[in-house]
C-alpha cells in the first residue's frame, strides 16, 4: 500500500503516520551543521538589530543630554557699548543664549549709565564681534562649537585682551580676542562709511578668513 509520509512524535522518536521511524538530524539521517567559514552577519537578525537600535538610542540620548548641559553652562562676555567711544562691561549669560537674548540682557545692564539705551529694544541694537555683525538668531553655543572666525579674531572667545593689533595666522589658533561692540542700529546707519563701522560685514558661516587683520585705530574709554 502507499506509504503515508505524515509525521508525528511518539516514544521519544519521530515517526510517520504508519508508525515507521523517521531518521532525525537532516538529510539522509546526517546532522546538518553550520559552515563557520560562511558569513551570515548580513542575514536578518531581529535580536541583533534590536540591540543595535537600543545602543544607538542610548548614545543619541547621551549626546543630547551633554549638549543641553553645555548650553546651560555660564559664559562670561566682555563687551563694549560703542557710541563713538568704547564703554567696557562684563556680563554672564548661558552658552545657549541667542545674540538677541544677550543684547536684551546687556541693554538692561547699560540702562542705568546710558539714558539713551532705555528707549531701545534688542532688535534696534547690534552686536559686532571681530568686525563681523552677528545675526540675532545665532547662539553663542553655535559659535563655540563651530570655532567660528571673524576678520580680526576668533568668534568663539569672549574675554578680551586690551589690544591685539597685529596680523595673525588663523592656522595657529589664538585665544586672544577683542571685546565685541554693541551699537545702536541708528548709529551704525549714520556711521557705516566711517572706521570702524566701515570694516564691519554680515556674518557668513561659509566664509573663511585666511588671516586676522586689523587696521586703523580706536579709542577705548573705560567707565
Amino acid at each position: 500500500r502507499k506509504r503515508n509520509n505524515a509525521k508525528y512524535r511518539g516514544g521519544g522518536e519521530e515517526k510517520d503516520s504508519d508508525g515507521f521511524a523517521v531518521p532525525s538530524g537532516g538529510l539522509n539521517g546526517k546532522k546538518l551543521m553550520k559552515d563557520p567559514t560562511i558569513r551570515t552577519d548580513f542575514l536578518p537578525d531581529p535580536e541583533r538589530d534590536a540591540q543595535m537600535a537600543a545602543e544607538k538610542a542610548r548614545l543619541v540620548k547621551e549626546y543630547v543630554a551633554e549638549q543641553d548641559r553645555i548650553r546651560n553652562e555660564p559664559l562670561e562676555i566682555t563687551y563694549s557699548y560703542w557710541d563713538g567711544a568704547g564703554h567696557r562691561r562684563i556680563i554672564s549669560i548661558k552658552k545657549g543664549a541667542t545674540i538677541r537674548e544677550f543684547l536684551d540682557s546687556a541693554r538692561r545692564q547699560l540702562e542705568p549709565d546710558f539714558p539713551e539705551v532705555r528707549g531701545l529694544s534688542a532688535d534696534s541694537m547690534m552686536y559686532i564681534k571681530e568686525d563681523i555683525i552677528l545675526p540675532a538668531s545665532v547662539t553663542f553655543y553655535e559659535l563655540i562649537k563651530t570655532k567660528a572666525r571673524g576678520k580680526s579674531g576668533p568668534l568663539f572667545h569672549f574675554t578680551a585682551k586690551e589690544d591685539i593689533r597685529l596680523i595673525q595666522d588663523v592656522r595657529v589658533e589664538k585665544e586672544d580676542s577683542h571685546a565685541g561692540k554693541i551699537v545702536d542700529r541708528k548709529w551704525y546707519d549714520k556711521n557705516k562709511h566711517i572706521f570702524p563701522a566701515s570694516r564691519w560685514e554680515l556674518y557668513d558661516p561659509n566664509k573663511k578668513f585666511d588671516t586676522y587683520t586689523i587696521h586703523g585705530s580706536e579709542v577705548t574709554t573705560k567707565k
